[in-house]
């Protein structure tokens, strides 16, 4: 799925979850939270996001809850980064990482939804593929991405970084680009309404799959 329709979904790997994880990722400037926003908030009434079929993780962060412009609105459960340790030492994430001088973690309880057959949704750095892909294989990395031009007018937008600091971000995102056959690209570069669109329809597809199960 890149610019266009889907060609139809990655080939599942086998998992001893009926559900599926989905791994949202992509460079600083690509609309990633404006994107499962809109996917988010365009599915239909009752279906999955009202029940069981989809669900969208909230991360925990060792951030304040009330750092609104670091988050860009994202709501996430703040945690000092003491107990980020704790927890994390006591298996309470599946998945965790740090980046930006802060701690993220998903937590363990996206296995109960799994095994419920759920479609779990969750944003994460590029940088735990390889081990979600141990550890949940069959998962789908949904990358989000927009043309570094687009990238850049967006991060300077944002009013939070120099010139200097937005180049060393558009720099990263060449340097680690996923990739594989459980990759799906969704390109963010004009039409936001059209990139939802084609988020939304690569979940519910995965929630008619999981139901096939």
């Amino acid at each position: 799925m890149s610019g266009g329709r889907a060609r139809g979904l990655p080939e599942r790997a086998p998992s001893p979850f009926p559900g599926r994880l989905v791994l949202v990722v992509g460079p600083s400037g690509a609309g990633k939270d404006s994107v499962m926003r809109a996917a988010r908030d365009g599915l239909p009434d009752g279906e999955p996001d009202a029940g069981r079929d989809i669900r969208f993780v909230t991360r925990w962060i060792t951030r304040p809850a009330e750092d609104e412009a670091a988050t860009v609105g994202e709501a996430h459960r703040p945690v000092d980064p003491e107990t980020f340790e704790r927890l994390a030492g006591e298996g309470a994430f599946a998945l965790h990482w740090a980046a930006h001088g802060l701690r993220y973690g998903l937590p363990v309880t996206i296995e109960g939804w799994l095994a419920e057959g759920a479609v779990v949704v969750a944003n994460v750095s590029r940088t735990v593929i390889d081990r979600a892909r141990a550890r949940y294989p069959g998962l789908v990395v949904l990358h989000i991405t927009a043309a570094p031009a687009v990238r850049a007018r967006r991060l300077a937008a944002r009013g939070r970084e120099g010139e200097a600091e937005v180049a060393a971000r558009l720099a990263r995102a060449d340097l680690a680009v996923p990739e594989g056959g459980d990759v799906v690209m969704v390109a963010n570069d004009g039409d936001l309404a059209a990139a939802a669109a084609r988020v939304r329809d690569l979940l519910l597809t995965l929630v008619r799959e999981a139901g096939r199960r």
